[in-house]
């Protein structure tokens, strides 16, 4: 690899002869954002560079006035001494994986990503690198996902349940990606969708970006008497137990999530349905997008890191895991991300 084209240092992943930092946790001077989730996406750098079906999501996360660059994908430029393009990760609308080149060596930074199929933002593309770096949020075999589409089926038939017994269905989800990821699945079979006021901004963001998703009301927009039990409402982790869920009466809660495939979780979060649903990749993905990247080198961070890298050396793999601050989804939170 040609020197310090990538190293890790206080603030984060940072290009030298590119002078940029990828995802910086710390303000800097550049920084390359993969997508808008407040993890990955935080204030106070001088320039910002996205994919640019996430300006405006990032607008809405660091503020309108951030100096802020965009590229479509796959276009090119050039930073210091190295090429940069960005490339789908299929994580949210907007997600992208940065692809750094110099001196004939190729680094790809995946960001978040997923495989499974998903309306609402672009699939994730396969690039072949010497070196890749990855997460493995679910970095374990136990991590395994079904088809999007049976998921959509079981949250149907629990919707349908509940309407019979005169209770409202409350779907606690993340404001930014899997709300209308599941709103894609859904359409109308659920009914009216009911949405939060923190989901308003990002699923319109999703529809200027020209993403099709079935219509919504804001919950504070609805008709007195309204019967919630004939809709689905969506709410982010963060509203759950507070004053807002009221309204509805009686009601049956569930929380989608890629972490309801650990036997006891639901149960913790204190909710009657867990649906597995991530937008992260699985154990399989994980293993597939590795071995499609032919990367000589791999670097693993946030999740089970340790675990992957162990798997991978033992395959004969140069791996090596990497210290990271990101959070991404976790087993208890109650925030959205």
């Amino acid at each position: 690899m040609p020197t310090d084209l990538l190293k890790w240092t206080p603030s984060g992943l940072y290009c030298e002869p590119g002078g940029f930092f990828i995802d910086p946790w710390r303000p800097v001077e550049r920084a390359v954002i993969t997508h808008a989730h407040s993890d990955h996406a935080r204030f106070g750098s001088n320039r910002y560079l996205c994919a640019s079906d996430s300006e405006q999501l990032l607008r809405l996360r660091l503020g309108a006035s951030i100096c802020l660059e965009t590229l479509p994908y796959g276009k090119e430029i050039t930073l210091g001494g190295v090429r940069v393009s960005l490339h789908p990760a299929g994580h949210v609308l907007g997600s992208a994986q940065i692809k750094i080149e110099k001196e004939g060596y190729t680094a790809v930074v995946s960001g978040d990503y997923k495989r499974q199929p998903d309306t609402t933002c672009d699939a994730f593309e396969p690039i072949r690198c010497n070196l890749f770096v990855t997460e493995s949020t679910f970095g374990l075999p136990i991590f395994h996902w079904s088809p999007s589409e049976s998921v959509a089926d079981e949250i149907v038939e629990w919707k349908k349940r509940n309407e019979a017994l005169g209770r409202s269905s409350l779907l606690f989800a993340y404001s930014l990606g899997k709300a209308q990821r599941l709103m894609g699945l859904l359409g109308d079979r659920c009914g009216p969708i009911y949405l939060h006021g923190a989901m308003e901004a990002t699923t319109d963001a999703y529809r200027v970006a020209g993403r099709s998703l079935p219509p919504s009301l804001p919950v504070r927009d609805a008709p007195v008497g309204t019967r919630w039990n004939e809709g689905i409402i969506f709410a982010p982790p963060s509203a759950q137990g507070s004053p807002w869920i009221r309204r509805f009466g009686e009601t049956s809660s569930a929380v989608a999530s890629g972490w309801m495939a650990i036997r006891g979780t639901r149960r913790r979060r204190a909710v009657d349905r867990g649906f597995v649903l991530s937008d992260h990749v699985d154990w399989a993905g994980l293993l597939q997008t590795i071995r499609e990247t032919e990367a000589e080198s791999v670097w693993v961070t946030h999740g089970f890191s340790n675990i992957v890298v162990r798997y991978l050396s033992e395959q004969g793999v140069d791996a090596r895991t990497l210290e990271t601050q990101f959070v991404g989804e976790s087993p208890e939170s109650r925030e959205d991300a």
